[in-house]
């Protein structure tokens, strides 16, 4: 089992975080967090790294509905998406497959939830 989904786009990196985002949107996701990757290591320690971002998705209907079933699930939220340069004017996109990373965790009613976040993220990946 792959632990993601992901697709290439022929757009440059803030174009496809844009993208990415109203993708998510109509999806019914919000990005809670951005975390620019390579400036967060050129600051720390000095790294060079393609562009790279992460995106911290999460559609609060259906996390909600998971917390409710785990308390401690929120230590695997938000999703994460990945938008990152390959080239110049062309990237990646990248979402975690909450089905794959919810097997550590033995319950019925979140893998089923967890099944619903995957099909919505591959309908995103899918409509870029």
């Amino acid at each position: 089992m792959t632990y993601y989904t992901a697709t290439k786009i022929e757009k440059p990196l803030a174009e496809s975080i844009a993208h990415v985002e109203a993708a998510l949107k109509e999806e019914g996701f919000g990005v809670l967090t951005r975390i620019d990757v390579a400036a967060t290591l050129k600051e720390k320690i000095g790294a060079e790294l393609r562009p790279y971002v992460i995106l911290g998705a999460c559609n609060p209907k259906l996390a909600f509905e998971a917390i409710k079933r785990e308390d401690k699930v929120g230590t695997m939220l938000p999703c994460n998406v990945i938008v990152q340069e390959i080239a110049p004017g062309r990237s990646e996109v990248a979402a975690i497959d909450p089905v794959a990373s919810m097997q550590a965790i033995d319950n019925a009613e979140l893998l089923a939830i967890a099944g619903e976040v995957r099909e919505k993220l591959r309908r995103v990946i899918e409509r870029l």
